[in-house]
């Protein structure tokens, strides 16, 4: 597959397509496009998908780029997997004037264009793995009409790759939204939505679609509260949509941009230089009639033995589910209710939950008797974005787990404790692998899940064992515990137990602190040592020495590793 690289550079007046790996730095990160599906890619270009956006940066100093998924397409339309791996490799490929790396960039998404992007983060491989790169050179995303659990209109034509995984209720969009413990967080990355609602209801319903993409698709709802706006466009201006009655004729697009003054260009602008004006434009998903009272879901159903079946028949209280490919049970809306039963017909058993659909997104769920994992956490707290360390106390938390058995492959965890709904274990895998499935076994079956395994996860223990509060801290030279009545003082040195660090693998000797901080009140606390603690396995032990000029009995303590963040505890600190 050859490699192609077209950038709009903002070297005149009017910013020009060149072909050129030659970026001119400026004051303001380079802003890649990306482009959606694409019936014809001899039509395909940036002015046909975005209009004059690129000039819109250009008098803010931002240089464009356009990432144009036809240019890897030279039969077969590739799969989205593919296009994902391919952007990673185009991210990489990116270079100054100067021949320096461009380490970072904010993106664009229009459409399908935002799967494309999120497929990068997660690393989704066609064999159904997960390789997350571990470092993102991506600072913020602006997804414009993604349909995130896919659209109606792509019927899932098996003779179109990308038609068949952007349908609604594909196994490509479920996978994609659960691709880490169920969920998808995003990576943590800094998103707005953006999407329409002026299509004429033949989609779906009225003021509920673009003509292409429902609202609770093209919601960011399922990773971030508050990052939805909606105007009232449609998924492309005049054309097609039009012709087949999907849009009133006239209506404005998206994405297609016209000057500076259309109202998705504010919003981009105002996004993407760290201001607030993007909240005052389009509508809430809070205050908008369907978002702010409904939502969406899409269901899969395992046996007890922790493979998926076919569904072959799916119904909630208020009525029957589409079923897709017998693999997955959807639907786009519900009005709201507190709760809901929905109940799969699945390998001939009924299988039922009840549950109150999420608002505002689509509710993705997983069905099944015999053990289920609802999550996988740092025995130590709960870490944002989600993660869990390659060497660490893991909790496991879920239903009927009792006498559970951990493994991940072929490699048998050791349990330290179990009950119905919590098992404790060591987690020591190869740091190289980033994405693990982690399987629990009991006398009533089996349930997997893949869980994101990154190197270093820094999770400080807590006094109060929830992952807040008075850390788990010793006076280093007396092995006092910290307390208020037994507090640090400047010059001290404390000893902090976390789990999640690589310690002793190839990847980080003992002796290596430059990727390692720790603050004390926002304050540099030199690390004397870092490194397993004695005696142990997979906890971990760092001593620094207390800043002076603290005083302070509920001092936030944080360590960094690798640029996570574990979560906040406290110190007690006299002056």
């Amino acid at each position: 597959m050859r490699l192609f690289l077209f950038f709009l550079a903002a070297a005149s007046a009017n910013a020009q397509l060149v072909s050129s790996i030659a970026i001119p730095k400026g004051p303001n990160l380079p802003v890649v496009f990306v482009n959606g599906y694409q019936a014809d890619c001899r039509s395909s270009n940036f002015p046909n998908t975005f209009g004059v956006f690129d000039q819109v940066l250009q008098s803010q100093n931002r240089v464009s780029l356009f990432f144009d998924n036809c240019a890897f397409t030279t039969g077969a339309k590739p799969s989205i997997e593919e296009l994902g791996n391919t952007f990673g490799l185009y991210l990489g490929s990116l270079k100054y004037t100067d021949g320096t790396v461009v380490p970072l960039v904010d993106v664009v998404a229009h459409s399908m264009g935002g799967l494309v992007v999120r497929s990068y983060l997660e690393g989704k491989q066609l064999d159904g793995t997960y390789n997350p790169p571990l470092t993102l050179p991506i600072r913020k995303i602006v997804f414009l009409a993604t349909p995130n659990f896919g659209t109606p209109a792509a019927l899932g034509f098996s003779f179109d790759k990308q038609l068949e995984e952007l349908a609604t209720g594909s196994v490509f969009v479920f996978d994609l939204n659960t691709w880490n413990q169920g969920i998808d967080d995003l990576r943590g990355l800094d998103v707005l939505a953006i999407a329409g609602n002026g299509g004429t209801g033949q989609a779906v319903l009225p003021r509920f679609d673009d003509g292409i993409v429902s609202l609770t698709s093209a919601s960011i709802g399922f990773a971030r509260p508050n990052r939805t706006r909606i105007l009232p466009v449609c998924h492309t201006g005049p054309g097609l949509i039009t012709l087949a009655a999907l849009c009133p004729a006239g209506i404005a697009g998206i994405a297609e941009v016209k000057g500076p003054g259309d109202i998705p260009a504010r919003m981009v602008t105002s996004f993407l230089g760290d201001g607030p004006d993007y909240n005052i434009f389009g509508q809430p998903a809070s205050e908008n009639e369907f978002l702010a009272t409904s939502g969406g879901v899409e269901l899969r159903a395992k046996a007890a033995s922790g493979q998926y079946v076919p569904i072959t028949k799916a119904t909630a209280s208020s009525g029957p589910l589409k079923i897709r490919a017998s693999a997955v049970a959807y639907s786009e809306y519900f009005p709201f209710f507190p709760t809901q039963t929905f109940t799969l017909t699945a390998g001939g058993t009924d299988l039922t939950q009840t549950f109150r659909v999420n608002l505002g997104t689509v509710t993705t769920r997983v069905f099944k008797d015999g053990p289920q994992i609802a999550r996988v956490l740092p025995s130590a707290a709960n870490i944002t974005p989600l993660a869990v360390g390659s060497n660490s106390y893991i909790s496991i938390y879920g239903t009927n787990l009792d006498d559970a058995q951990v493994t991940t492959g072929s490699t048998v965890l050791q349990v330290l404790a179990t009950s119905a709904n919590q098992v404790n274990a060591i987690l020591a895998t190869d740091p190289a692998t980033t994405v693990i499935p982690i399987t629990v076994t009991t006398r009533t079956g089996a349930d997997t899940i893949n869980v994101f395994t990154p190197p270093n996860v820094p999770a400080l223990f807590t006094q109060n064992s929830t992952g807040s509060g008075p850390a788990s801290a010793l006076n280093a030279v007396t092995n006092i515990l910290v307390s208020p009545n037994t507090p640090l003082h400047g010059g001290d040195y404390v000893s902090l137990y976390l789990t999640g660090l690589s310690f002793g693998s190839v990847l980080r000797p003992n002796s290596t602190f430059a990727d390692i901080s720790v603050t004390v009140a926002g304050r540099a606390c030199p690390i004397q040592f870092a490194g397993v603690a004695p005696g142990y396995t997979v906890l971990d032990q760092i001593n620094c020495q207390i800043p002076g000029g603290i005083s302070s009995t509920t001092a936030p303590v944080i360590v960094t590793v690798d640029g996570r963040a574990s979560n906040t505890a406290t110190l007690a600190v006299a002056p």
